[in-house]
C-alpha cells in the first residue's frame, strides 16, 4: 500500500489543500509537504494524526477494501449534514425517486 497516495487521496476526496489537512491534523504544512516532496512514509504518530484530521481509525486506514466507497460515503454525509432540513427532504426525495427507478428497471 502506498501510505501518501492513499493520503492524497483522502485529502482530495474531502476538497483540502495541504494548508486544510495541517490544520486539521495539527502538523505544520512544511511537514506535510516535505513529506510529500521526499515520498517519505510518515511516522506512526503523525499518521495517526492525519487520521484523526479525516475522521478515520488507524485501522480504516489500512484497510483495503471498498474504502474508495466507504469514504465516497462519508463526503456524502459531511455534505448531508451542511443542508437546510428543505434541502436535505429534497435529497431524500431524490433518492427515493433514484431507487425506485433502479427497481423498476431491474424487474
Amino acid at each position: 500500500m502506498d501510505v501518501l497516495k492513499k493520503i492524497d487521496f483522502l485529502r482530495k476526496q474531502n476538497g483540502w489543500t495541504i494548508y486544510k489537512l495541517a490544520e486539521e491534523s495539527g502538523i505544520t504544512q512544511s511537514t506535510l509537504a516535505n513529506m510529500f516532496a521526499r515520498k517519505s512514509t510518515p511516522s506512526i504518530s503523525t499518521l495517526s494524526q492525519i487520521c484523526k484530521a479525516f475522521d478515520i481509525t488507524l485501522s480504516d486506514f489500512f484497510k483495503e477494501e471498498n474504502f474508495e466507497t466507504k469514504s465516497q460515503e462519508k463526503t456524502f454525509l459531511n455534505k448531508f449534514a451542511k443542508l437546510n432540513e428543505q434541502n436535505k427532504k429534497y435529497i431524500i426525495k431524490f433518492i427515493d425517486i433514484m431507487n425506485n427507478d433502479w427497481q423498476k428497471s431491474h424487474i
